[in-house]
């Protein structure tokens, strides 16, 4: 009954989304066009339930050619690969707006573990890749919550030259399966409930932990 009523909310959800954010959503649809390279949206191929690949959808914020420049696919706070809206649309999260449009289409959820590219999902430890995605992806969830500061943390590695990719691979994505996995665990409405309103408070205030005082059971990160 907990699924059938999630999906129910996250096509109501994202319907309404679409219609109150079309103010915002449609200058920016224009601005992208305007600006950069002009092209609005970027499509790229997540892991996602059952560990099945689809194509998600966002705001283009960087250069099209961006994966074969230096950096690769890891992309750090002032990254010189972002184009002139990339940066804003990136720090408050505006660019995920399009992937209301994978929830109404099912690929997604609005909470749920981040859908995350083929190599990333590799680097998960094998007993967190079996379980995972046995959830569907979410716009929004305790891992996004809690590295809502990620590109900032990886832009740290990096000036610091230290490996950024070995810093995914044994830092964040062995903890993000720790949070991840405690979320199946505690899944309910109200626990969706709260992850929703968090990303709003996060976005405000972003160096806040209160999450940790909602949520006293979650693993602390450690870094």
């Amino acid at each position: 009954m907990y699924l059938i009523i999630k999906r129910f909310f996250d096509i109501l959800a994202s319907l309404l989304a679409l219609v109150v954010l079309s103010p915002l959503l449609i200058p920016i649809t224009i601005g992208l066009k305007l600006t950069g390279e002009g092209y609005i949206w970027y499509f790229q191929e997540r892991v996602g339930f059952k560990n099945k690949l689809f194509s998600i959808y966002k705001f283009a914020t960087m250069l099209k050619d961006s994966p074969n420049m230096a950096g690769g696919l890891i992309t750090t706070k002032r990254d010189p690969r972002l184009t002139p809206l990339g940066g804003f649309l990136r720090s408050t999260k505006i660019n995920e707006l399009p992937q209301l449009l994978n929830i109404l289409n099912g690929d997604m959820s609005v909470v749920g573990p981040r859908p995350v590219m083929q190599k990333s999902f590799d680097a998960y430890p094998i007993e967190v890749q079996k379980v995972i995605y046995n959830v569907k992806p979410g716009l929004t969830g305790i891992g996004s919550i809690i590295f809502r500061d990620e590109e900032t943390l990886i832009t740290e590695v990096r000036d610091n030259a230290g490996d950024t990719w070995d810093f995914y691979q044994n830092k964040i994505y062995p903890f993000k399966g720790e949070v991840e996995k405690w979320y199946q665990e505690h899944q309910s409405f109200y626990t969706d409930f709260l992850c929703i309103f968090l990303t709003a408070w996060v976005i405000i205030f972003p160096t806040s932990d209160l999450i940790y005082k909602v949520f006293s059971t979650l693993p602390k990160r450690p870094f």
